[in-house]
C-alpha cells in the first residue's frame, strides 16, 4: 500500500508569560488574580525556581534561580504543593515531616520542626489524625506547615482557598496575612477576586502581561 506524506508540519507555540517582572520583598503578601489558564501557575513556578525562563533573568536573594535554584528550592524558597501524596505518610505529621527529613534532618529535630509548624498555621490538632480524616482547610493548613518547617523566607502557593469550604476561606487567607505580617514573603495566586483581600498588592495575569489593575466585580445575580 502507499503511505500518504505529510511534508508540512505547523507547530504551535503558546506564549504564557510575556515581559513579567514583579518584585517582592519581605514581609509582602502579593495575590497575583487571573482566569484559569492565563498563566498564575507557571508564574508562581518560575518564580520559585521550579520552572526556568525561556528568557530574562529570575533573582532571590541577589541569586539567580536558574543556577542556584535547586539549592534555594526547600531552603530559601518554598513551595507550597497542596497534594498530600499517600506515599509521604499517614499522619499530618508526617507529611509535615517529609521535606525536613529527606534533607537529612533528625527524625527527632524534625518532629519538633514539624509540630511547631503545624502549630503555627493553626493545625497542631490535626497532628494524629491520616489524610483521609481532614477537612479541605485542614489538608491546606497541613500542606502548608510541610512547607514552613523548612524555614522558607519566600513561600509561593498556588491557589491556596480553592476547593477550601466557602466558611474556611477567610480563615486562610488570614493565616497567610499573618505569615506576611511576621516578615515572610508570601507569593500566592487566586481565581476568585475574594482572594485579594488582605494582599499588600493583587495585580491581574491576562495575555500573558501582568498589570496592577483589580480584577472584574463578580456578577450580580437577581
Amino acid at each position: 500500500p502507499r503511505s500518504t506524506l505529510f511534508p508540512y508540519t505547523t507547530l504551535f507555540r503558546s506564549v504564557v508569560l510575556r515581559d513579567v517582572s514583579l518584585r517582592a520583598e519581605a514581609g509582602d503578601l502579593v495575590v497575583v488574580w487571573g482566569l484559569r489558564c492565563s498563566g498564575r501557575s507557571t508564574l508562581l513556578r518560575v518564580a520559585a525556581g521550579i520552572e526556568p525562563p525561556d528568557g530574562g533573568v529570575v533573582r532571590f536573594d541577589g541569586h539567580d534561580l536558574i543556577s542556584h535554584g535547586e539549592r534555594l528550592l526547600g531552603g530559601g524558597i518554598g513551595y507550597c504543593q497542596k497534594t498530600l501524596r499517600f506515599a509521604d505518610g499517614q499522619s499530618a505529621l508526617d507529611h509535615a515531616m517529609v521535606g525536613l527529613l529527606s534533607r537529612w534532618v533528625s527524625p527527632t529535630k524534625a518532629r519538633s520542626l514539624a509540630l511547631e509548624a503545624l502549630e503555627r498555621v493553626g493545625a497542631g490538632h490535626c497532628a494524629r489524625m491520616t489524610q483521609r480524616e481532614l477537612s479541605s482547610a485542614e489538608a491546606m493548613r497541613v500542606a502548608l506547615a510541610r512547607t514552613l518547617a523548612l524555614k522558607p523566607r519566600l513561600v509561593a502557593i498556588d491557589e491556596p482557598v480553592k476547593g477550601v469550604e466557602l466558611i474556611d476561606r477567610d480563615p486562610i487567607l488570614s493565616l497567610l496575612r499573618s505569615l506576611a505580617d511576621e516578615g515572610l514573603t508570601v507569593l500566592a495566586s487566586t481565581g476568585e477576586s475574594t482572594g485579594l483581600s488582605q494582599a499588600d498588592r493583587g495585580l491581574i495575569l491576562g495575555d500573558g502581561e501582568l498589570r496592577g489593575a483589580p480584577p472584574p466585580a463578580p456578577a450580580t445575580v437577581v
